[in-house]
């Protein structure tokens, strides 16, 4: 392909294809009330500095052990507000777009990543391709390619026949300005309002998604289809595997040879995979994918999408765009991510999936401060950049993409020994050795120089589906966070290696981040201590007529009543917000513990590194207690033992405090522990669904027994154990 023209058709020099927005008053506003609490939480720690002098000897440890606590907490407040103190907001002008290339749009790969049948259905898979496929985009610019880390003979079937269907749907897409452009999403919205041509190709859609359904129901693929689409299914050896097989390359739909072109190039991939050779989960998928690309279609520009994450917005790559062929600022924009976005939320986001203030404030916010994490799906990346080329370097030039005579050669690309003995994986390519592959990498690319930016459009970009039980959300959290705390401890950590190269409010914006797991253990210690200390009878606080106590109070409040507006101005609900405290709390003493755990033992050499996925089927029943926000257990886990038995411990100091309260009727003892009332209180309401779950619900989703019987017992034995100190 040949190097595009970035320069201003006639008529239109001068003219941006995106603008960058301050809203200067609700910053000034924010930043000021910042200022008040960080006052205030310098108060608390002077308090603990001074009043232990005061204090009986035996209790000053203790008071001690509060300061370090709440240092610790005061500091990770820190990061947080580098998050919100210079959020920007981006506007773009497709039409200038439009009338500055018309037609002539660089060439665009759209990269698609799946790794398992069972937990990611190939019509899922299938719809989000041919979603990309009817992208507003030039069809002979356009490429789709889908990597199977599976080796699923099943998912070249739906390909397949998704390519034969996409004949039929991008045409109408185009004709009739669809969208949403998942066949399931548009037809599931639209399904009585339907036209006639409408009708014919839902028929259509439905004939191949019966086929596609019956074949992985059956698990077996019809033998017409074998002999139909015989090239593709002449690759798979008789005694492949998902873990050992060839590489395994299609390409069902060339746009590449066809004169007028309707349909863009579609191409099935699988990377050779073998048991002796790590296969670097899907860094090294899409690394693959970056290789075997170069040598079909060679797109300028990259979106890689996860396989549940359809396109929800035909026009986001031209908004992408508007941003990476800017004539002032896009030079130095190296990609461009729009926020994860779920179609199966429920009214008040029961799991706290939808993380309204990252997507609508925190995002911007890095955006201000030197462009938006990488978050893995979603965004797309300028080829060269992604492959290593540092800010200030020539762009470089691309040439025609001639015929390819020798497939072979391309699937060379894709084996597994590839990467071994060269820069794959290091200055090339997605980062290995990192459970989040994408965090790693955006941080390098910005740490050689380059910015990225964050698009938030009012018409969802991409939607995808949320986990819909408890257990779901935590292994998906404590897989991120054992991620980020493995960039912490790493080469490539900001803390030493983004100095000098990214911006300070950066720099503390990743270690918002890159904390999350550390922070499991103030958290869990701060909220075990607070319980027990008011099963003891020992005060933490001061008294609540002291002026001690203020801090304390402002501090308590106006975080959290600035939390609640927050997440009501990003669209939320009073019960969404509880739910995300809820979660808050929940993530941090179970999945971000256990990504700590993890990550100290693979330091250690104790344990290796894993990639769970998360399974995006649900069974009809828990299908119905997600849509009526009963919250999912099901399961025994570790991470229940503990949230368990933190709950009931909880609820059996609060509930010892309060008798002991009413039978003594010693109201001086509620004014020297009212703050250490109110935690213990508001923890057992936020555990009420998990009492919930281990007493009084009987359906399938409660929790185990035998987990109820563990974190009674925990409990009990920790409460005894104080009660004998």
């Amino acid at each position: 392909m040949r190097k595009e023209d970035d320069r201003f058709g006639p008529g239109y020099e001068g003219e941006p294809l995106t603008v960058t927005r301050r809203k200067t008053g609700r910053v000034i506003a924010f930043r000021v009330f910042s200022a008040s609490v960080f006052f205030c939480i310098c108060w608390i720690w002077f308090y603990r500095v001074t009043v232990p002098l005061e204090t009986d000897e035996n209790r000053t440890g203790l008071v001690g052990f509060m300061l370090v606590l709440e240092i610790w907490f005061g500091l990770y407040w820190v990061f947080t507000q580098a998050l919100r103190w210079n959020p920007v907001w981006r506007l773009t002008f497709i039409g200038r777009l439009s009338r500055r290339y018309g037609n002539h749009l660089p060439r665009l790969d759209v990269f698609v990543c799946t790794a398992d049948p069972e937990i990611e259905p190939p019509l899922m898979v299938v719809n989000t391709v041919l979603s990309v496929a009817a992208l507003d985009y030039p069809p002979e610019k356009l490429a789709v390619y889908l990597s199977d880390d599976g080796g699923s003979e099943l998912t070249f079937f739906a390909l397949a026949e998704a390519a034969e269907f996409a004949k039929v749907w991008v045409p109408f897409c185009k004709k009739f300005n669809v969208e949403p452009r998942s066949p399931a999403a548009y037809l599931s919205s639209t399904a009585t309002g339907l036209n006639s041509a409408a009708e014919e190709v839902a028929q259509l859609y439905r004939e191949m998604a019966e086929r596609i359904e019956t074949a992985a129901r059956l698990r077996r693929i019809p033998e017409e289809a074998r002999l139909k689409y015989g090239d593709g299914f002449s690759q798979w050896d008789s005694d492949a595997t998902r873990r050992n097989h060839g590489t395994i390359l299609q390409i069902l739909v060339d746009g590449r040879k066809e004169k007028r072109v309707t349909v863009p190039t579609l191409v099935y991939l699988s990377r050779e995979k073998r048991p002796q050779h790590h296969h670097n989960f899907k860094a090294g998928s899409m690394n693959a994918l970056i290789r075997v690309s170069s040598k079909i279609t060679c797109g300028r520009f990259i979106l890689n999408l996860d396989c549940d994450m359809y396109s929800n917005n035909s026009k986001s790559a031209r908004d992408a765009l508007c941003i990476l062929l800017d004539e002032k600022e896009g030079k130095e924009i190296a990609f461009v991510q729009f926020p994860q976005c779920f179609e199966n939320i429920t009214r008040n986001d029961l799991y706290g999936s939808m993380m309204r203030p990252g997507k609508n404030v925190e995002l911007h916010g890095m955006d201000g401060n030197g462009g938006p994490i990488y978050v893995g799906t979603g965004c797309f990346h300028r080829r060269d950049v992604i492959c290593g080329r540092k800010y200030g370097e020539e762009e470089e030039e691309f040439e025609e993409i001639e015929e390819i005579t020798e497939p072979e050669m391309i699937k060379a690309l894709a084996s597994s020994t590839y990467d071994e003995n060269s820069q794959w994986g290091k200055e090339m390519g997605l980062k290995y050795g990192c459970a989040v592959e994408d965090v790693i990498t955006g941080l390098a690319i910005q740490c050689r120089g380059w910015k990225s930016a964050y698009l938030n459009p009012k018409s969802k970009a991409f939607v995808g589906v949320a986990p819909t039980n408890l257990h779901q959300m935590l292994v998906q959290w404590r897989r991120w966070s054992e991620g980020e705390f493995q960039i912490l401890l790493s080469e490539y950590s900001p803390v030493w290696y983004g100095q000098g190269k990214i911006r300070l409010g950066l720099i503390l914006g990743y270690c918002c981040f890159l904390f999350w797991a550390p922070s499991s253990v103030p958290v869990l210690v701060y909220s075990v201590l607070a319980s027990l200390c008011l099963f003891k009878g020992i005060p933490l606080f001061p008294k609540v007529w002291s002026w001690w106590f203020i801090p304390f109070g402002y501090v308590t409040v106006a975080v959290n009543a600035y939390s609640l507006a927050e997440f009501l101005w990003c669209g939320g609900t009073f019960r969404g917000w509880w739910n995300e405290q809820r979660m808050w709390l929940y993530r941090r003493t179970s999945s971000f513990l256990f990504g700590f755990i993890d990550t100290i033992l693979k330091k250690l050499g104790v344990s290796e590194s894993a990639f769970v996925i998360t399974a995006k089927v649900a069974e009809e029943e828990a299908a119905e207690r997600y849509e009526r926000e009963v919250m999912e257990f099901g399961v025994e886990s570790p991470m229940f033992v503990l949230l368990g038995t933190l709950g009931t411990l909880n609820l059996l100091c609060f509930a010892a405090a309060v008798m002991r309260l009413v039978t003594f009727r010693d109201g001086g003892e509620f004014q020297r522990m009212s703050l250490q009332f109110v935690i213990a209180g508001l923890l057992v309401v936020i555990n009420w669904p998990l009492y919930e779950g281990m007493v009084i619900r009987k359906d399938k989703g409660k929790m185990p027994m035998s987990v109820t019987v563990k974190s009674v017992v925990l409990a009990l034995s920790a409460c005894t154990f104080v009660a004998f100190l």
